[in-house]
């Protein structure tokens, strides 16, 4: 088996990035030299790769669902927003430019060609490449210059399934309209339907199945089943606000209470999946001072606007918060731009235009922001446990006093601890297993809960969930058709359907 295929969908949030997992650990498992791609990814979740190159969280997930090493080349775009109106674009795993809607529009032609060696280069080095969309490629208004969804499937001639998301509802609609809406050219790369998150009688649905097979001349690839529960390294933090069934099981009155912060700009919150598939700890996430109240445990997560992030801790009331927990020697750790926040002072003017502003003070350490970004993989070991995680930010942390949380593997000091205060910039610290355990069962004695850590390990925990994925798409998908498509290509004799624009 050789070739590609490109996993698109009717609206954001329909599940692509899990299918395209789903289809690399199933191919995986067939023995298949399978690797992920995303052209361009909008996400505020990202890594470092062995070489140094941030990508998108996701793209790290699926290279782990086809069991390799992620690249630069699964997500040579990676944009990152700053704000409502502009975000930081990085290429090939490095920081290139800033730019807003309008500009990043004409920043597009230069970057196709990026694009495209990147998918050539994965595609010689790998027996076949599932390809993600973004968004919608019925976003219309954005189709020229798309490099993404349709631009990138005829560019490098790759059949699309399209996926819709039946639990939204209008799913039939939605497919037929994401195909009527685009130009025959686009038209002609889609080949078959795939729905998503059903729950109920397959037999229900069938009707509406055949009729729409009749109707665009191409077949349903398959329904999924809806998958329960939060799954590890997900794009949207909605699924932090979800239940957490495991969580609660045998743990009653004695589960431990984690409150995550959720700034504006919060990025990389996976760094608190591990905590919430710990059996007995409750993990959710904060927006006022009231939601500290019963916590046990006070994470301030990373952001990507770490000045702008502070001050609406500020007006929101939840930095006095954190500050009188600190007083009462409760646990708080930040992690990242959340360690930046606890400290003395942040001087910026990289990431935000002001140059100098007051931290919370519950840490002896100060941050500077420079133009030159650290990336890179790092490992260490917390009093004596070895540890490993990742670095991302332009800010460099000082510490004047305080115990260094880890002595990173070159000798040097990383992290700060005071008194109940903790602080790093490393991401990824939970997914250590013994650190995660000790730390817990620290903020446990504190608090006087009963909770004891069970055995869980995290990347087992992360490799069943891919394993579900592949199940998912093995069962529910027409595995014939895929893989036709990926050794044939776009079909022949497609029809296409046609809508006036005249009104």
């Amino acid at each position: 088996m050789s070739g590609a295929l490109l996993v698109a969908g009717t609206h954001s949030d329909v599940g692509k990035t899990a299918i395209t997992a789903g289809l690399c650990r199933w191919l995986a498992r067939e023995g298949v030299r399978v690797a992920p791609f995303k052209a361009q990814n909008m996400a505020l979740n990202s890594m470092v790769t062995a070489e140094g190159a941030e990508i998108g969280r996701a793209q790290a997930m699926q290279a782990a669902a086809a069991r390799i090493a992620p690249t630069h080349l699964m997500n040579p775009v990676l944009l990152k927003p700053a704000s409502d109106q502009r975000s930081h674009v990085i290429v090939l795993g490095q920081p290139w430019r800033d730019a807003d809607a309008r500009s990043y529009a004409q920043l597009k032609l230069e970057l196709l060609d990026v694009v495209l060696d990147s998918l050539a280069t994965l595609r010689a080095s790998y027996d076949v490449v599932i390809c993600e969309g973004a968004g919608s490629p019925a976003e219309i208004n954005l189709r020229a210059g798309d490099m993404t969804n349709m631009g990138l499937a005829r560019a490098a001639d790759l059949p699309v399934l399209i996926v819709g998301d039946i639990d939204r509802g209008g799913v039939f609609a939605s497919l037929l309209g994401t195909l009527a809406l685009l130009d025959p050219a686009d038209q002609r790369h889609i080949a078959g339907y795939v729905i998503n998150k059903f729950r109920g009688d397959r037999s229900i649905l069938d009707p509406g199945l055949d009729w729409l097979s009749d109707l665009t001349g191409r077949p349903c690839a398959g329904v999924l089943s809806w998958l329960p529960g939060a799954w590890p390294d997900g794009e949207d933090s909605v699924r932090l606000e979800q239940s957490q069934p495991w969580a609660m099981r045998d743990a009653a009155g004695q589960a431990l209470r984690v409150a995550v912060i959720r700034f504006p700009r919060l990025a990389n919150y996976t760094d608190v999946d591990p905590l919430a598939c710990e059996p007995g700890v409750l993990v959710r996430l904060a927006t006022r001072p009231d939601d500290l109240a019963d916590a046990d445990l006070v994470i301030l997560p990373g952001t990507r606007a770490t000045v702008h992030d502070l001050q609406w801790l500020r007006d929101r009331g939840l930095a006095e918060a954190v500050r009188r927990r600190a007083a009462q020697g409760l646990p708080v750790i930040g992690l990242c731009g959340g360690y930046q926040m606890l400290g003395q002072r942040i001087a910026d003017g990289v990431e935000n235009d002001l140059a100098e502003v007051p931290g919370l003070g519950l840490l002896p350490v100060t941050t500077q922001f420079t133009r030159a970004k650290t990336l890179r993989q790092s490992r260490g070991s917390v009093r004596g446990m070895p540890v490993h995680g990742y670095e991302i930010r332009h800010g460099q942390v000082h510490a004047d006093e305080g115990e260094p949380l880890i002595i990173a593997q070159d000798g040097s000091a990383e992290g700060c601890v005071a008194g109940s205060v903790t602080g790093t910039s490393w991401h990824g610290i939970f997914e250590n297993d013994a650190f995660r355990r000790a730390f817990l069962a620290q903020v446990a004695s504190q608090a006087g809960r009963r909770w004891a850590p069970a055995q869980v390990r995290y990347a087992q925990v992360r490799d069943d969930w891919l394993d579900a994925l592949g199940d998912l798409v093995a069962d529910g998908l027409d595995t014939d058709l895929v893989r036709q498509l990926i050794t044939d290509g776009v079909p022949d004799g497609l029809p296409s359907l046609h809508v006036s624009r005249n009104g």
